[in-house]
């Protein structure tokens, strides 16, 4: 076994026994701290399976739209997954909501939500290769152009999170 498929096993053991148990029983704000980065986890339905599957994501809140991205590369299976059935519930550190997930096309949405999406990465920020706090458009587009991004619309019960609700 390589580095990188011990690795995604921690990860996936991590993510199944530790974070995703935390945001269902309340404690993400444990999770999901300045170290660590925002996170949230996304509950999506299994495009051959009908059954919800978990996965933590890193994410920004723009306005009243959550922003999250797939990572390097298009194989993930949440990604697949919501381009298949776009219905979400969404685990933010403040709360459970439901949503709708869909990519995001337009070049400057997705330049602004990748640009916040990596400086709300926590010690991660960096993992692309530049400081997205001062990096130029044309970099961060270069170092990020095959990432997809994905917008998520809550239902009407959502509010925008502040540190007062913390």
């Amino acid at each position: 076994m390589d580095s990188r498929s011990v690795l995604r096993a921690f990860f996936r053991f991590v993510n199944r026994f530790i974070v995703v148990p935390a945001f269902r029983s309340g404690w993400g704000r444990i999770i999901s701290n300045s170290l660590t980065g925002d996170i949230m986890v996304l509950g999506i339905r299994g495009r051959k399976t009908g059954k919800i599957r978990y996965t933590p994501v890193s994410y920004a809140q723009i306005g009243q739209m959550i922003y999250c991205y797939q990572g390097k590369e298009m194989k993930g299976q949440w990604y697949l997954n919501l381009l298949a059935d776009p219905e979400v519930e969404v685990l933010l550190p403040g709360g459970r909501f439901s949503g709708r997930g869909e990519p995001v096309h337009d070049a400057a949405e997705k330049l602004l939500a990748i640009r916040q999406i990596l400086l709300s990465s926590g010690l991660n920020r960096s993992m692309y290769g530049f400081d997205p706090e001062g990096a130029p458009d044309e970099v961060v587009q270069e170092k990020t152009k095959d990432i997809p991004v994905v917008r998520i619309r809550l239902d009407s019960s959502f509010k925008r999170i502040s540190a007062q609700d913390f």
